[in-house]
């Protein structure tokens, strides 16, 4: 039976259609075991519905009155899962909503009030478990709210996702709605299914008076979600600078540890340079190791804070770790590894300066020389930057057949298949290298004494526009002086070099302890020291 939607007799057609359509379905009344599924929703969206939710989001209330005598409309839902009331308490339409619950003047009726008369409960779920109570709450509607509480709605239900009214509310930074719901006994300590915590939810955005608000009534900064994360984490990762500076004094230390994860950690991944400094100043510990189990949650089994600073390329928050004592040469993949496949010099010297071991092997792809160099080969400034600090170059001219014939082999690198010792000759040598060959070994020979070339090096250096200059190197003694600084440079060992404070201690003329740093060969242009 189709329904004529004229002027004149639209509402008594309405009613009509809605009692005979209840009278077939044997759903006259609210508590009839046919309005409704096991879950209290029922399923299959009727016209009426559809109209009802339609006047509700254009506010057109004497519509929705009209159209609330069709009682089994308001306990069905949409597509999402929404009821009727679910629609109205999220509405923005401040004219519709100012008046809920009270009597309205001039003829207006507030459309969640003809709702709840008209038979919806206050408490419905929608198909995720969520009430009027939490759509409201998650939006900022504090008049809805308290309105909802009047008309007996539950503090505490929980979504399907364990999420509270107050936990939505927290999470978006509606203070006003914390505290009206902390006052009616609202779970200040009630968790999702993934463990998270309200001040967890509230650490998400940056209000701290509602993060206080919630310390006040007893929110628990201890309570770690699944993963391990405190509020205190996401709080440092998001930047939250205040946010911090609340949780800093009631997160126990015993609780990070047991967490596995540092602050430290987070503010140096989200790159807040900040909150990296007040955690610090704390006294954090800035060597704190991630635990083994998050570690294998990251390909390159990170465990340092300082390599997430310099995974991201991020100079400062580097600098302020080291400064506060970091170790660079901590994790599996070494720090300065990654800075120089950023080929960022500044960062690469600052990693030096603070004791990166330069001699670090890749455990991928392994060579018989340091890994470092494969990474510079095309660049003198970071190759002298290598060398400067300690690089083992004599590792680069071994070769187990010296003079004699190499071996052919059936491919030329590194394959996926055949990890194995390379050495220097096999790689300087490839055809997509070789033409760097020359320039590369004439600027090692600026800081060795003697070295030997095999027969598969030399004949491919002879092709090079820098033989001529090498081999008038390799045929002519080195100086004295250069042999000296050598010298000196070995008994000192490479951890004495790289330290700036040790060198200034030195009772030797700047101009020695600048020769003996290799200071005419610095492209970088450090400051002196």
């Amino acid at each position: 039976m189709n329904v004529t939607t004229t002027d004149e007799g639209w509402e008594d057609e309405v009613i009509l259609q809605c009692a005979i359509e209840q009278s077939l379905s044997g759903i006259c009344t609210q508590d009839s075991p046919a309005a409704s599924q096991e879950d209290g929703l029922r399923r299959l969206q009727s016209k009426e519905n559809r109209k009802i939710v339609e006047a509700i989001k254009t506010g057109r209330e004497a519509d929705v009155r009209q159209l609330s005598v069709c009682q089994f409309a308001l306990d069905e839902a949409d597509e999402r899962g929404w009821l009727p009331l679910h629609e109205a308490a999220v509405q923005l339409n401040q004219a519709i909503l100012a008046a809920t619950f009270q009597a309205i003047r001039n003829e207006a009726v507030d459309i969640v009030t003809l709702l709840l008369h008209s038979g919806a409960s206050v408490n419905l779920r929608c198909t995720n478990d969520r009430t009027a109570m939490h759509e409201a709450a998650k939006l900022g509607r504090a008049d809805i709210v308290n309105l909802l509480i009047r008309s007996g709605a539950a503090i505490d239900p929980r979504s399907s996702y364990g999420l509270t009214p107050l936990a939505l509310a927290a999470q978006n930074g509606w203070t006003e709605i914390v505290q009206v719901l902390l006052q009616k006994g609202a779970d200040v300590l009630s968790q999702a299914s993934d463990g998270v915590s309200v001040l967890f939810e509230a650490a998400a955005v940056e209000n701290a008076e509602c993060l206080a608000l919630l310390l006040e009534y007893g929110a628990d900064a201890n309570v770690p979600k699944y993963s391990g994360h405190l509020p205190i984490h996401r709080a440092a990762y998001r930047g939250y600078y205040k946010l911090l500076e609340l949780l800093i004094p009631v997160t126990d230390y015993s609780a990070i540890q047991e967490s596995g994860i540092s602050p430290v950690h987070s503010a140096a991944a989200g790159g807040q340079q900040e909150c990296l400094q007040l955690l610090l100043q704390s006294h954090f510990d800035v060597n704190f190791m991630l635990s083994p189990w998050l570690r294998r949650s990251y390909n390159d089994h990170r465990k340092s804070a300082l390599y997430f600073a310099v995974s991201n390329n991020d100079i400062r928050s580097a600098r302020l770790l080291l400064e506060a004592g970091a170790l660079p040469n901590q994790d599996p993949i070494n720090c300065l590894h990654i800075a120089v496949r950023f080929g960022n010099y500044e960062l690469i010297n600052l990693l030096l300066r603070h004791g990166a071991n330069v001699n670090y092997y890749c455990r991928v792809n392994t060579t018989h020389f340091p890994s470092a160099l494969q990474y510079a080969l095309n660049d003198e400034v970071m190759l002298r930057m290598l060398f400067s600090y300690g690089y083992d170059i004599y590792r680069c001219f071994d070769c187990p057949h010296k003079n004699k014939i190499h071996p052919l082999f059936a491919s030329e690198g590194w394959t996926p298949s055949v990890i194995k010792d390379n050495m220097f000759c096999e790689v300087i040598t490839l055809n997509w290298l070789k033409h760097l060959s020359g320039k590369v070994v004439r600027v090692m020979l600026d800081y060795v004494a003697h070295v030997n070339f095999c027969s598969k090096m030399k004949s491919v250096l002879e092709q090079q526009s820098e033989w001529s200059e090498i081999t008038y190197i390799m045929r002519n003694p080195r100086s004295l002086k250069h042999l000296s600084r050598l010298k000196i440079r070995k008994c000192m060992g490479r951890l004495r070099l790289r330290c700036p404070v040790f060198m200034t201690f030195l009772s030797l003329p700047r101009r020695l302890k600048e020769y003996i740093l290799f200071k005419e060969y610095d492209l970088y242009n450090e400051p002196n020291i």
